[in-house]
C-alpha cells in the first residue's frame, strides 16, 4: 500500500471541479500538490484556498512545452512525481446533425472547430501531460499511479459526439499504457488506471433547471448527485492499492442510461 503523506501529484484543471477536490483531498492528507490550469486567475485564487504544500503552473495542455515545464516544474519542486492526474478538461455539446422539426431538413451542424477543441483538450492534452509526467517518473525512479477521468458519457450520450469520443478513448489508455509498462518491466511501479463519474455535483450542475436535474436523478438508484469528495476519495484509494491496475473505474451511483443515451 502506498501513502499520500509526502507523496506529489500532477493534477491538470487543477484550479477547479473534480481536479480541485482531489489537489483539496491531497494536501488534507499530507500530500504535496502541483497545480495546472490555463487561467491563470482561477489557478490563484485555488492556490490561496487551498492549505499545504502545493505550486502552480499556468499550463496549456494542447502544448507540448507546456506540459513538458509542468513536469519539470513538479520535479524541480519535490523531486518526484507519484500521482499524474490529468483532469483538465471541457464539454462542448451539439447534435452532429441538427433537423428542423417541421421540414426535416438539416439546419444546423457540430463544427469542425466544436469537435476539434474537445478533442485537443480531452485527448491530446491527457497524452501529452501522461507522456511527459511518466517520462520524468522513469528517470527519477518514482513510484505511484497514473489516473485519468473518463467518463459514463464514454458509454454514448447524445449530443456529445466529441466529448463521448474523447471518454471512450481515454477508458482504454489504462490497458495499452499497463501493457507497455509491463513489458518495459515497471508496471509494478507505476499504474495506470482510470476513473468514470456519472452526474457529479458541480456548481454549473446543482445550478441548472431543477425539473431537468430531477430527470436526471430519475435514472440514479442512489437518487442523489455524486459528490466530488467522494470521487476524490476514489482517487485516493486508487492510489494507495497497488493490486489496483489497467482498468476504469466508474462512480455513478448506478446510472442506467436510457436507450435514448
Amino acid at each position: 500500500m502506498l501513502e499520500i503523506k509526502e507523496s506529489v501529484a500532477v493534477i491538470t484543471g487543477g484550479a477547479s471541479g473534480i481536479g480541485y477536490d482531489v489537489a483539496r483531498y491531497w494536501l488534507e492528507h499530507g500530500g504535496k500538490a502541483v497545480l495546472a490550469d490555463v487561467n491563470a486567475e482561477a489557478l490563484a485564487k485555488a492556490k490561496a484556498e487551498l492549505k499545504g504544500n502545493v505550486v502552480t503552473v499556468t499550463c496549456n495542455v494542447t502544448q507540448e512545452t507546456d506540459c513538458a515545464r509542468l513536469a519539470d516544474t513538479a520535479i524541480e519542486a519535490f523531486g518526484q512525481i507519484n500521482l499524474v492526474a490529468p483532469f483538465a478538461g471541457i464539454i462542448a455539446d451539439s447534435l452532429m446533425l441538427a433537423t428542423d422539426r417541421e421540414t426535416g431538413k438539416v439546419k444546423g451542424k457540430m463544427s469542425l472547430e466544436q469537435f476539434q477543441k474537445v478533442v485537443d483538450i480531452n485527448l491530446t492534452g491527457v497524452f501529452l501531460t501522461v507522456r511527459e509526467c511518466t517520462e520524468r517518473m522513469i528517470n527519477h525512479n518514482c513510484r505511484g499511479l497514473i489516473c485519468l477521468v473518463s467518463s459514463t458519457g464514454s458509454l454514448g450520450t447524445a449530443g456529445q459526439v466529441n466529448y463521448s469520443s474523447t471518454k471512450a478513448a481515454v477508458s482504454v489508455m489504462p490497458k495499452v499504457i499497463t501493457a507497455e509498462f509491463f513489458r518495459r518491466g515497471f508496471a509494478d511501479k507505476i499504474r495506470c488506471v482510470a476513473i468514470a463519474p456519472g452526474y457529479v455535483a458541480t456548481p454549473i450542475l446543482k445550478g441548472m433547471n431543477q425539473k431537468a436535474l430531477t430527470k436526471i436523478l430519475d435514472n440514479v438508484p442512489i437518487k442523489r448527485l455524486i459528490e466530488p469528495q467522494e470521487v476524490a476519495s476514489l482517487v485516493g484509494e486508487l492510489y494507495r492499492n497497488e493490486a489496483l491496475s489497467g482498468e476504469v473505474f466508474f462512480i455513478h451511483g448506478g446510472l442506467r442510461l436510457g436507450s435514448r443515451g
